[in-house]
């Protein structure tokens, strides 16, 4: 596992929105798996920075959605998907034709967590996969606790992400959904790449119990040291529980450019 620590959230998104840009430089239509919630914005916004200012082309690229919402309408306001194509496709000039995610209006939710896992495998499997993490270690919606095999599947919010989640859902805690659909966690290590950025003090623990931790349930995004190509950046906040900061600093320093991350 690379960890990289930068100054702050927006150097944390113009690294990865590089490394992004570059992936799409060598394989155009690149599967890209990414993540709602406001870690990953300055990724999509640096990003699409690239994009306006013709640096990279990202209208040939797909992308694969992590989670959805059980029951809530694919054109609802705060559906993943709905989330996603504001703030991901539409800034980057990619259609919902080149969209992957879940069905979560299904009657049958377990077929379709199935059916997407067949859709990833079918599409070639995901290239780059961006992951943010919670404060207990979950990514995903792989609650602490959650098997490192599992495949994705239905999970049963927790009270407290009802609670914290109702902000989007104008502060009604009854418009949440108890549900979601979830990549698992042996799901997103098949993505050839794993880049997961954490930003804040408020994530340190969890970012030092992923690399510095052992592989534990407890902790789902340790399962992250098991994977060839994972990077994780985080700014100084989140570094500041790593006992291997300044190792960490050094390797980075000194890595060969033409490497990326």
């Amino acid at each position: 596992m690379e960890v990289v620590i930068v100054a702050d959230a927006r150097s944390g998104g113009e690294l990865i929105a590089r490394a992004i840009a570059q992936l799409l430089r060598r394989k155009a239509d690149a599967l890209l798996g990414v993540a709602t919630g406001s870690t990953p914005l300055p990724v999509y916004q640096a990003l699409t920075a690239q994009v306006r200012s013709g640096a990279v082309d990202a209208s040939r690229a797909r992308i694969a959605q992590l989670d959805e919402y059980v029951g809530l309408d694919a054109e609802h306001p705060e559906s993943y998907r709905s989330v996603l194509r504001r703030e991901v496709l539409e800034p980057l000039g990619i259609g919902m034709d080149a969209f992957l995610g879940p069905d979560g209006t299904a009657e049958d939710v377990q077929a379709a967590c199935e059916a997407y896992d067949m859709a990833l495998a079918a599409a070639g499997g995901v290239d780059l996969q961006l992951l943010g993490i919670g404060t207990d270690g979950h990514i995903g919606f792989n609650e602490p606790c959650s098997s490192l095999a599992s495949r994705t599947r239905i999970k049963t919010l927790t009270e407290q992400t009802r609670i914290d989640n109702a902000r989007f859902f104008d502060g009604d805690i009854e418009q949440v959904p108890h549900h979601v659909i979830t990549q698992g966690i042996g799901t997103i290590l098949e993505a050839r790449h794993l880049v997961l950025l954490a930003t804040g003090e408020g994530k340190a623990d969890a970012v030092a119990a992923t690399v510095e931790g052992p592989v534990a349930a407890i902790c789902p995004a340790s399962a992250l040291q098991l994977h060839p190509h994972a990077t994780v950046v985080v700014d100084e906040g989140a570094a500041s529980k790593l006992k291997l900061a300044d190792y960490f600093r050094h390797t980075y320093a000194n890595k060969p450019e033409w490497q990326g991350i």
